[in-house]
């Protein structure tokens, strides 16, 4: 087996993938976007059993790795839709946040060169709403930084799926026989 064999490159493109939805997990924490949280929970749970899965040689469990990219593509490419208003979605509505909270991406207020004010009323000040500040500018919005986020989740999805399809038929079926 080489150094840069495809199953090393699937193994890299795993821990690629635990990196970028743990930072992703802690920005959605800050923003209270629940239905992201879950769905990166879960992401989290089938990318961990796919690295068990190519580390171990056991087919069965690449191939829920591999079923689970094609959903998370499909959450990927939802919430691009969504953050860009296409397909009859808005970023305004409260669909990432189940509802429960009028919380909104932490990006919109934080974004990279933001800058924000807060509401003049003296009464307000002991408040921690985040409804009581206006951003007034950002260098890049908050919708664009979120597609970003899912196009880089995108792409080292697909690389992934690639990789393990390969890796999948590499295997013999001989390394899952004793499950038989």
């Amino acid at each position: 087996m080489g150094c840069c064999s495809a199953r090393c490159m699937l193994i890299l493109l795993c821990c690629l993938q635990l990196i970028t939805a743990l930072e992703r997990q802690v920005f959605d924490f800050l923003g209270y976007q629940w239905a992201p949280i879950m769905i990166n929970f879960f992401h989290t749970i089938m990318v961990i059993l796919g690295l068990f899965g190519v580390i171990q040689y056991r087919s069965r469990y690449v191939i829920m790795y591999l079923l689970w990219m094609l959903l998370w593509v499909g959450w990927n490419v939802f919430v691009s839709c969504l953050y860009l208003d296409l397909g009859g979605l808005s970023k305004d509505s409260d669909i990432l946040s189940l509802g429960v909270s009028s919380h909104r991406s932490w990006w919109k207020d934080n974004g990279p060169g933001c800058e924000s004010e807060v509401l003049p009323s003296a009464g307000w000040h002991n408040q921690q709403n985040p409804e009581l500040t206006t951003v007034l500018s950002c260098w890049l919005e908050y919708q664009y930084i979120e597609v970003l986020h899912c196009i880089a989740q995108l792409l080292i999805s697909l690389l992934g799926f690639v990789y393990a399809c390969y890796v999948v038929s590499t295997f013999s079926d001989e390394d899952d026989s004793y499950y038989k």
